[in-house]
């Protein structure tokens, strides 16, 4: 095809990683998968670390696989980070977000700067993991004091893979330091909190070149170069938001995974105290645009307890969980207590027993409770947001892993009693290459490439069943607990 070029997008998740080759012309896009691999934390005698080598290998044998590529752009989860010394070396091997270290670390930040002015001032929702609450756990240790350099894992990837330094904005407005009005770091914030915003490299925008293949690099992989890397939203989330497949409806969007990410694109933060008290978080998207968003426990809750169960056929088990009586047991499914691995069907079954409702207990239970609880959430989410940014909308868009489970996508049309359209699943990956291809002048602005997307990739509509009578009465019951 005249006028293709092919990109190469490392996209990774909490738990595996990929790397997929996007092809992109005038009219076309397409994507495929050259590698695949697993990202598997290690609970080491100092807590719970990423394998940062291991998925850098990952990343390296995905790029050989990919062959010749246009440019390379990374994204990823947020939040975390290596610390880098003076002579760029890595300092011990990044700390998981659900590391205990950040436990309590909450209330030492807000006797400073109170809850409501750290929201005021960042517009990001209370994680325990944020960075800033990372950062003051750290304060003390070795490593952070004998440290140089803070590079956010795609950052730090991006570094290892051309030898430049940057700071991509999207990934940036998740640490609770940058000012989602100004879109530039909160140096008051940083301040008050002796936090060393020199320890972080200039800020970049999504669509920055950021290097090309350091020549090792290229030796490794296979690749002729010179093969430049782009800066992309290097938060998957960003990434993701962008390769939503709107026209010109107004749309909130869920994008799943591990995560929920529920909420609506915005052109301004919302910063009330209102929206603090609801959790909300303002994170920044591509072209000044604003992720209006809460964080919900996401499909973690049925990864854990299929861990826990051996491994079962992931279809049968949605299969037998649709035959199960609706919203008979319900739990928060944005409690922290769900946060740590571990017995995850034992603790769904104990926090229904301590609210006084049936105990789910076959596996097919325990499915339908977290698959009803995860789409009251995706309707909690969506009717707050709407509320709280006087922003109504007509559809909600499911893009990510989530798109293939047709039970959960049914019932977040049911619960919110708006059609859902699911697709693109591999969306994260979809949205780096679209920066990728814009910033070689492929694509035009977000418009234009949602235009793409919609005429592309395949998509799946479910339009709601019955009222939300049912699920109101739900909601109700968590908020009487």
């Amino acid at each position: 095809m005249t006028g293709v070029k092919s990109y190469a997008a490392v996209d990774l998740g909490a738990s595996s990683g990929r790397v997929m080759v996007g092809r992109v012309g005038p009219d076309s896009l397409e994507l495929a998968e050259a590698h695949r691999f697993f990202n598997r934390p290690v609970r080491t005698p100092e807590g719970l670390r990423w394998d940062v080598l291991s998925l850098y290998g990952g990343v390296l044998d995905g790029l050989r696989a990919a062959g010749r590529v246009d440019s390379v752009g990374i994204d990823s989860w947020a939040v975390d980070y290596g610390l880098l010394d003076t002579d760029g070396a890595l300092l011990g091997n990044p700390v998981h977000y659900r590391d205990s270290r950040t436990d309590g670390i909450a209330e030492k930040v807000w006797a400073t700067v109170p809850a409501e002015e750290l929201y005021a001032a960042t517009g990001l929702q209370y994680a325990p993991f944020n960075t800033l609450y990372q950062l003051t756990a750290a304060r003390s240790s070795a490593q952070l004091s004998q440290a140089e350099r803070l590079l956010l894992i795609p950052d730090l990837l991006t570094y290892w893979l051309t030898g430049e330094q940057g700071t991509e904005l999207t990934n940036a407005s998740t640490t609770q330091l940058i000012d989602p009005r100004t879109r530039e770091w909160s140096y008051d914030i940083a301040a008050r909190l002796g936090i060393d915003l020199n320890l972080f490299a200039p800020l970049r925008q999504p669509g920055d070149p950021a290097g090309v293949l350091r020549p090792e690099v290229l030796e490794e992989t296979g690749l002729a170069g010179p093969v430049p890397v782009t800066a992309v939203g290097s938060h998957d989330t960003a990434s993701a938001v962008a390769a939503i497949p709107a026209g010109g409806e107004r749309f909130a969007y869920i994008c799943t995974g591990t995560w929920s990410l529920a909420g609506l694109e915005l052109d301004a933060p919302v910063l009330t105290e209102e929206s603090r008290a609801a959790n909300f978080t303002n994170e920044l998207g591509l072209d000044g645009t604003v992720r209006y968003l809460r964080n919900i426990m996401g499909l973690w809750l049925l990864q854990e307890c299929v861990r826990a169960w051996g491994e079962p056929e992931l279809g049968a088990l949605l299969l037998d969980a649709a035959k199960v009586p609706a919203l008979r047991s319900v739990v928060d499914a944005g409690d922290a207590a769900f946060l740590a691995p571990g017995r995850m069907p034992e603790r769904i079954a104990e926090a229904c027993r301590v609210s006084g409702q049936p105990v789910p207990a076959s596996p097919a239970e325990i499915t339908r409770c977290i698959l009803d609880s995860l789409a009251l959430a995706h309707r909690r989410a969506i009717v707050d947001a709407q509320r709280l940014a006087g922003h109504p909308v007509d559809v909600v868009h499911v893009v990510g892993g989530g798109t293939r489970n047709a039970l959960l996508c049914q019932l977040t049309a049911d619960a919110c009693g708006l059609p859902v359209v699911a697709g693109p699943t591999e969306a994260a990956a979809l949205g780096n290459v679209l920066v990728q291809a814009r910033a070689h002048g492929l694509v035009g602005d977000l418009a234009d490439a949602r235009r793409l997307l919609t005429r592309t990739q395949p998509l799946t509509r479910y339009e709601p069943q019955g009222d939300t009578a049912p699920w109101r009465e739900a909601e109700a019951r968590l908020t009487d607990r």
